[in-house]
């Protein structure tokens, strides 16, 4: 095989990381690449992303509780005597040693949970679940102080739940997320058998924005959004996710597959989402800001760990940190690859990441990178990249993501010809 061919179709190969790869744009056009990306992008794809199994490959739904039948107590393996093991927010909080009833709204949280059991004594079977005295029991959540009630905290879009709300986490070993951490971060889930295969970010109620090579080739009645979910093999959390329908699907005009430029998609909702302490909107940037090189940022999302049949997609939420690349040292690591010196990275992409072991992986398509902005006291985030594509998973080459600031112009004019404008992810 002739040596140019065989580098073309290493290329090919390395497409399918995350869901897509870039070509050099200077090599001569190969019938055998351009159906390799063909396939890819085809709705009918058997790419393994969209293959159901761990994570959003279960369907999840609540279990019905009877109020008719009696409590039954649960004999704790740690010996503190009798107790119902009920969602954490079934529950009256205790402090200190004392049990005190509280009412909604007067109390800030639920204490700390361990994700994992990391204790030596696990007294109910889903960490979400606590011991329970038939005194301290509620028939219904008990609610703390909204987020927008609290003293001193800001408005509008962007505002991160640092932590998560309702309770702290420990146990966060891989990177999870605290529970309503990042409000706008929303999943794309097949509408046949609610598997998971993209992610996605809140802009509006009713519009999500993703990378073009998440939505297309498909129809709208085929796939959903599901905002406001945190861990996708439970419904124990106290506030539910909510799901809509699509509408419409809206990519930019410039899109191209062969380098994966210009991947920004628009997917305005049925019905728009309710806004609530786990679901909001992410702050956009202007025109051409970008964040700084060594900036550190975030990009979420419930891809998988390694790459292929062999990673396993997240159940919670993964909170991965990423700092900014500059644009001319990414290109050139990325030419120090199998990619060749000739490969030239287009201007719609910002490049993140470079630490080998902290990545976004297969199945994080489409979903936000977002970076401080304003005051540090306000944890106010704008959403600069969209994941689109890297060498590998977990490697030390940064990955390159959509740069939202060059399509922000784009942006607000489909928001507006929608009818929606651009104040709700515009920072006041």
């Amino acid at each position: 095989m002739p040596r140019r061919t065989f580098i073309l179709h290493i290329i090919a190969a390395w497409l399918l990381c995350a869901e897509t790869k870039p070509q050099n744009t200077n090599m001569e056009p190969n019938q055998d690449l351009a159906k390799t990306i063909s396939d890819i992008f085809s709705p009918n794809s058997t790419m393994p992303f969209q293959s159901t199994g761990s994570g959003f490959g279960k369907l999840v739904t609540p279990e019905p509780v009877d109020r008719s039948l009696p409590q039954i107590n649960f004999q704790s393996t740690s010996g503190r005597g009798p107790c119902n093991c009920v969602p954490y927010h079934m529950c009256n909080p205790t402090t200190g040693t004392e049990t005190t009833p509280v009412e909604d709204g007067e109390f800030d949280g639920f204490g700390l949970i361990d994700i994992r059991f990391n204790n030596d004594d696990p007294v109910c079977e889903h960490f979400l679940d606590v011991c329970c005295d038939n005194q301290n029991q509620r028939q219904d959540s008990l609610t703390p102080k909204p987020q927008d009630e609290r003293p001193q905290r800001p408005k509008g879009c962007g505002i991160r739940n640092v932590g998560g709300i309702d309770f702290n986490i420990t146990g966060a070993y891989d990177n999870e997320a605290g529970f309503g951490e990042f409000p706008w971060t929303v999943a794309l889930l097949h509408a046949s058998n609610y598997s998971y295969f993209c992610a996605g970010s809140l802009i509006h109620p009713q519009v999500v924005l993703t990378a073009v090579h998440c939505v297309i080739g498909r129809a709208e009645s085929s796939f959903l959004v599901r905002a406001g979910e945190w861990d996708s093999q439970t419904t124990k959390e106290r506030l539910p996710y909510q799901e809509r329908g699509v509408q419409r699907i809206i990519t930019h005009p410039n899109f191209n597959s062969r380098n994966v430029g210009n991947n920004f998609a628009l997917v305005v909702l049925s019905q728009p989402v309710v806004l609530a302490d786990h679901i909001n909107v992410i702050c956009l940037p202007g025109q051409n800001a970008a964040p700084f090189p060594n900036t550190q940022c975030f990009a979420n999302g419930w891809g998988k760990d390694l790459f292929g049949e062999a990673g396993r997609y997240s159940a919670i939420m993964k909170r991965v940190p990423l700092p900014i690349v500059d644009f001319g040292s990414c290109q050139t690591r990325l030419r120090n690859t199998r990619l060749g010196q000739k490969f030239a990275l287009d201007r719609s992409f910002i490049c993140a990441g470079g630490v080998r072991g902290v990545d976004t992986c297969q199945g994080d398509g489409g979903a936000p990178l977002i970076c401080p902005i304003g005051l540090a006291s306000e944890n106010r985030y704008e959403q600069d990249g969209i994941v689109s594509w890297g060498i590998g998973c977990n490697d030390d080459i940064p990955a390159a993501y959509a740069s939202v600031a060059t399509a922000r112009d784009w942006i607000d004019q489909q928001m507006f010809s929608l009818g929606y404008g651009s104040t709700s992810y515009t920072v006041a």
